[in-house]
């Protein structure tokens, strides 16, 4: 569709950030998971659902990214409005408190939507606003983020959607307000003209770097920046994943501990996730990706995993207290919300803009293993009463991958099929270090 028919660029970020407030669905998990515990589930439980839904997520994600070229953006982004507005009726038309209808229509066939419809936007975006890669993308995913909060306090303090109509009706109003904000923000979903740019844009040579090499996925695959790129996502958001799973749960117990009635702990515990966690995590999507389109996404990614490993380690004595929990609840959320918009631009950095929409999803398959690892890790010590450790282990993997992304260096596509030697290992990141400008990364 070529940009008289979009009218204005900028509606393909509103019709974006609409798709993605749908989606963002995920992230409100936890204002769910108390009602089911009192229902009889075990803490275990919920994280198994959220796990198979991250998964699912990841999965379907990238299947739908080999399919967009065919099947269009805004076909695919109508198909994930009706695939996760169905999933959520389909819980709740099942009772909404049953394990396997809920891990069914939640976790698989609402996830399953979920995966089809988030690359679009991203793809879509980058290929409208190839002069702001990192802005764009933070917009287009803040939706995700600022999506829990409504999410969140429609089903608790705002709408009282769970005391006023239980589980099942709340599944299912969710279920349709997503089929129909999905399809109107579909609408702007279309591909400019393969000849298109921006007034006064001028697009980078091959030897400039910054996503001018277009990379294959089976290129890609055969490149180290991948699988160092794919392990730092999936310790980076593994690690929020946990936090968000628990952050109604843990806080809880340990607000008790410290003195505060179950009512005092159960209000603060869920001001942190619904408020502080997930405005900072809409927050965090824009200003990370201004901040790298300056700053540079590798030196960027390096600052947001090693700030969240030590926030993770300080969490267990700050979940107790107040205003140390809302401080920790902004960090961990402003970090995670972070992900998604360096990794998308970073992945067309690295790969090639034109590419991103095939090749992010498969870097993007990290997110459902870090969402597999990560939250169960988290249910099973707390079940064990030790919800510190499960803290303190995502801290070390959180700086371990800030380690992985210091040594990512810029590949290119007649390298991608040869044998890379410690040697031309080390040479590469010399060249990424000295030959390169400040700002390319």
């Amino acid at each position: 569709m070529s940009q008289e028919k979009i009218g204005n660029r900028w509606f393909v970020v509103l019709g974006a950030v609409l798709i993605q407030l749908c989606l963002g669905a995920i992230y409100a998990w936890s204002v769910f998971t108390p009602s089911l515990i009192a229902a009889g589930w075990s803490k275990l439980d919920t994280q198994i659902v959220f796990s198979v839904g991250l998964a699912t997520f990841a999965l379907v994600m990238a299947f739908a990214g080999k399919k967009l070229p065919i099947w269009r953006p805004h076909r695919l982004a109508r198909m994930s409005a009706l695939t996760l507005g169905m999933g959520y009726i389909l819980a709740g038309v099942f009772g909404g408190t049953g394990f396997w209808p809920v891990l069914i229509g939640v976790g698989v066939v609402g996830c399953a939507g979920i995966g089809m419809g988030y690359v679009v936007p991203i793809a879509v975006g980058m290929r409208w606003f190839p002069d702001h890669k990192g802005l764009i993308t933070g917009l287009a995913v803040a939706g995700f983020g600022f999506g829990a909060l409504g999410w969140v306090k429609m089903a608790g303090e705002w709408g009282h959607l769970l005391d006023n109509l239980g589980l099942a009706n709340t599944f299912m109003i969710y279920g349709v307000i997503f089929i129909l904000l999905g399809f109107l923000g579909s609408l702007w979903m279309h591909m400019p003209s393969a000849q298109w740019a921006p007034p006064g844009y001028t697009a980078p040579s091959p030897l400039a770097g910054e996503g001018s090499e277009n990379f294959s996925i089976s290129d890609m695959l055969h490149t180290p920046q991948f699988y160092l790129i794919f392990l730092t996502f999936t310790v980076s958001a593994g690690a929020g994943l946990m936090a968000i799973g628990l952050m109604k749960l843990y806080p809880m117990e340990a607000l008790q501990a410290a003195g505060y009635s179950k009512v005092e702990a159960s209000v603060i515990s869920g001001t942190a996730m619904a408020v502080f966690f997930s405005l900072s995590n809409g927050i965090g999507r824009i200003v990370w990706g201004m901040v790298s389109d300056w700053l540079g996404r590798k030196r960027s990614v390096i600052i947001m995993t090693l700030s969240q490993g030590l926030v993770f380690f300080f969490f267990s004595s700050m979940a107790g207290h107040e205003a140390w929990l809302y401080l920790g609840a902004t960090l961990i959320g402003f970090n995670f919300g972070g992900n998604f918009a360096l990794f998308p631009a970073l992945t067309a950095d690295e790969f090639g803009n034109k590419a991103v929409g095939q090749n992010y999803p498969l870097i993007f398959l990290s997110y459902g293993v870090g969402g597999i690892l990560f939250p169960i890790l988290g249910g099973v010590l707390g079940d064990l009463g030790n919800f510190p450790l499960a803290f303190s282990i995502c801290g070390v993997a959180c700086i371990l991958g800030a380690g992985c992304s210091a040594i990512l260096f810029p590949p290119h596509l007649d390298e991608a099929h040869k044998p890379m030697s410690f040697h031309g290992f080390l040479h590469q990141f010399h060249v990424f270090d000295h030959e390169r400008k400040p700002g390319d990364r």
